[in-house]
């Protein structure tokens, strides 16, 4: 079955897409935490951060940068702004596919441990 990602790659559910090349795509998170979330994804099926191979290390370097740029394009360069993977259940994973939250816009606070 695929995640819903995959239906957002696949053009079968609409996403407010802020950016998308060949290898992956960045769009607004429906249920956003602060006042800027956006998700990156890989295009690539991988389930988690946990499930990369040897051959995803050219790919992940793509989607990093990307994180960046998108991150600077939402307008969060000078004040800040995290990025977050979940792995797993215990983790906090909710769709089974690799993707890396931005959040920012506003103070997003200390890490709780």
């Amino acid at each position: 079955m695929s995640s819903i990602f995959k239906k957002i790659i696949d053009k079968e559910i609409p996403a407010d897409i802020v950016y998308e090349d060949e290898h992956c795509m960045a769009f607004k998170d429906i249920q956003p935490r602060k006042k800027v979330h956006l998700l990156v994804i890989p295009k690539k099926e991988i389930l988690s951060l946990a499930d990369l191979t040897p051959e995803d290390q050219a790919l992940m370097g793509h989607v990093m940068m990307k994180v960046t740029e998108v991150a600077e394009s939402a307008g969060l360069k000078n004040s800040g702004y995290r990025v977050i993977t979940n792995i797993g259940q215990h983790g906090g994973q909710e769709v089974p596919h690799l993707h890396f939250h931005i959040l920012g816009g506003e103070p997003v606070g200390p890490i709780v441990y």
